[in-house]
């Protein structure tokens, strides 16, 4: 830093970072929630209270949750229900509101008192206009300081959330196949299929919404020349019936956040559904399609269209993506037939993926831009 000597420590300022998530998509609200309030603590002095209004669906994320409802999750983190929302006295310098989810009304005089920074997090989006209104003010009767925070694709956005070492542990996951093996045989793979596996087949994860076309996904791959294992956990949306001679599918157990990239890159084909399964695919590098979570009058297709644009997909993928999230169950055959049994396809897909990763994670991730954003406005009293 300049003007300040070598022997001089700067430090940053230690926050209290209240982050609010209200779980309306499954998992997908909580589950960035929670990567968040670690990276936002990750080498930081700063502290987050997590404030959750459903810890059932916490606890399937991340097993250590009880139902106390108040919970150290670590040193700089500490779990709070909504319904103890009365026994905080203060609120923190930051606040976030996650999604939308419209923060507890007695809150609010506490903010007024603290004049905490209030950031609206909205939903990942690709449409141009987010570029435009990310980091712009919200001008509250009150007098707080209310910013919207876009993440996105564009530099001009929040970015996307990302551990500054993901790729290498991905790289160095994958140099190590010992740790797929053991995860596969842990999540109950049966060893003959572990070996199918091991001996060119194809392991396909599968995560989607109730409407998904898995009839076409399992007979576009019977019709490749090499044998299939389908990993669907329990409880997901569709139940993949009729199976084919040469396609195996596994029920297996829901895993906990920790373990969900591990099995992103150890699969050859992702489906991943919502906001925080896509991210993760996107940074696994690997073939993917993501099935939108649905919005009334069909919005979420334009949400889709507008990412399929900044996407490197070429245009079977992008057809593909659209048929899926169609219900298409003849047009998702037909494609899916023609990228996994055309190696030029294939290759070109895998291709594609592997350098969007890799430009994507030049860019500051969403925690990283955050916290610039708290440095910058956090202070202004």
């Amino acid at each position: 830093m300049p003007g300040v000597p070598a022997h001089v420590a700067v430090t940053t300022p230690s926050l209290l970072i209240d982050l609010f998530c209200q779980v309306v998509d499954n998992y997908g609200d909580i589950g960035v929630c929670w990567r968040l309030a670690r990276r936002l603590t990750e080498k930081t002095p700063h502290r987050v209270r997590l404030w959750v209004d459903n810890l059932a669906a916490f606890q399937r994320l991340e097993p250590r949750i009880d139902h106390s409802g108040y919970q150290d999750l670590s040193d700089q983190i500490t779990l709070w229900h909504w319904q103890r929302i009365h026994q905080v006295e203060q609120a923190g310098d930051v606040v976030i509101e996650a999604f939308g989810c419209d923060l507890p009304s007695p809150f609010l005089p506490k903010m007024l008192e603290q004049n905490s920074l209030w950031i609206n997090l909205e939903y990942l989006s690709a449409e141009d206009w987010v570029n435009d209104c990310h980091g712009m003010p919200s001008l509250q009767p009150n007098g707080l300081r209310k910013y919207f925070f876009f993440p996105g694709f564009a530099p001009a956005t929040g970015g996307l959330l990302r551990e500054p070492d993901l790729l290498e542990r991905r790289d160095n996951w994958r140099a190590t196949p010992n740790l797929r093996w053991s995860q596969l045989k842990e999540l109950g793979v049966p060893a003959e299929l572990c070996d199918m596996l091991l001996h060119g087949g194809r392991q396909v994860f599968l995560f989607n919404y109730p409407n998904a076309p898995t009839a076409a996904l399992v007979r576009a791959l019977n019709n490749e020349s090499k044998p299939a294992v389908i990993l669907q956990p329990h409880e997901n949306g569709t139940h993949v019936s009729r199976l084919a001679s040469y396609v195996h599918l596994v029920k297996i157990p829901f895993v906990p956040q920790v373990h969900f990239d591990t099995l992103l890159w150890g699969s050859d084909l992702n489906f991943v559904r919502g906001e925080d399964s896509l991210v993760r695919a996107i940074w696994a590098g690997t073939p993917f399609i993501w099935h939108i979570y649905p919005q009334e009058n069909n919005a979420h297709l334009l949400k889709l269209s507008a990412w399929l644009d900044k996407s490197p997909f070429d245009d079977h993928v992008k057809q593909l993506q659209i048929a899926w999230n169609h219900a298409d169950v003849a047009g998702c055959e037909d494609i899916i037939s023609a990228l996994v049994n055309r190696p030029e396809h294939w290759h070109a897909w895998c291709h594609s993926c592997q350098q969007w990763a890799s430009d994507l994670a030049r860019h500051a991730d969403l925690a990283t831009n955050l916290l610039q954003f708290f440095t910058l406005h956090a202070g202004t009293r």
